[in-house]
């Protein structure tokens, strides 16, 4: 996963494999089995980290974040309550990871 998809002049979400036709963005919305179709658009995108702290900083209740699903984004904030900023935890583990 790139780091640098943190800093930049733009915002993370104009690199999103969400937002270059890779499907339409009401499919990472979905229930059910269509969430492993819908997780699946986030594989290999090089904004996943970003996208993923800002669901989680952000509360996101509903649709598919970074390759989580709204469940296993709720059973994360649940296990590490501690964790202030996602932002810099993520990036503080991918950078210990490269």
């Amino acid at each position: 996963m790139r780091v640098g998809a943190f800093s930049g002049d733009g915002h993370w979400t104009a690199g999103a494999n969400c937002g270059f036709g890779k499907a339409a963005p009401d499919a990472l919305f979905v229930e059910g089995s269509a969430q492993r179709e819908a997780r699946a658009i986030c594989q290999d995108c090089p904004v996943r980290l970003p996208c993923l702290a800002d669901a989680l900083d952000s509360r996101m209740d509903f649709g598919v974040w970074g390759g989580m699903t709204e469940r296993e984004r709720r059973a994360l904030l649940r296990r590490r309550p501690e964790v202030r900023s996602w932002r810099h935890e993520l990036v503080a583990a991918a950078s210990a990871s490269v």
